[in-house]
């Protein structure tokens, strides 16, 4: 049986989720990695958002723009120092995320956690199932998407709405 496709609603209630979330560090639980980045995608391009992807083979990607990298970030200890002094708010997708962190990148994540002020920054750990270090419980909000694509549709004036 194939898998159902990610709708384009359903990430952008993802992405809403994600803005809205009193967290910095949260986990993002999908078996649709690369359909939720593809729909992200677009989602940064149609409405400006400034989402980044991060790779370790090129580093911090604008999601906007593609092939704009962000120099000096292919280290995830770079990547991290990034957003953690950057001004600007930003989601920031570090995908298939290894919870084998080095000290000085559980220290940076504790950092970005705690962080105050108006620019606020997400990093986004996206994964079929994330395990984060346990120094870092507490400090994450998880998310799931595939409990918005189950939740059953109701009725309203005639009409099909999700809940």
């Amino acid at each position: 049986m194939a898998e159902k496709k990610t709708e384009l609603p359903v990430v952008k209630k993802l992405l809403d989720r994600i803005v809205q979330s009193p967290q910095y560090l949260i986990a993002l639980e999908t078996r649709q990695a690369a359909e939720v980045l593809a729909q992200m995608r677009v989602l940064a391009m149609r409405g400006g958002t400034s989402i980044y992807l991060w790779e370790p083979q090129g580093g911090l990607a604008s999601l906007r723009e593609s092939g704009l990298y962000v120099p000096g970030s292919k280290r995830m200890t770079d990547a991290l120092r990034y957003v953690l002094q950057s001004m600007h708010f930003g989601i920031y997708l570090f995908v298939d995320f290894d919870a084998d962190l080095k000290p000085v990148d559980a220290l940076l994540l504790r950092r970005i956690a705690r962080l105050q002020g108006a620019n606020e920054r997400k990093l986004v750990f996206v994964g079929g199932h994330l395990e984060l270090p346990e120094e870092l419980d507490g400090m994450f909000e998880r998310i799931t998407a595939e409990d918005d694509e189950r939740r059953p549709r109701r009725l309203r004036d005639g009409r099909r709405v999700s809940c």
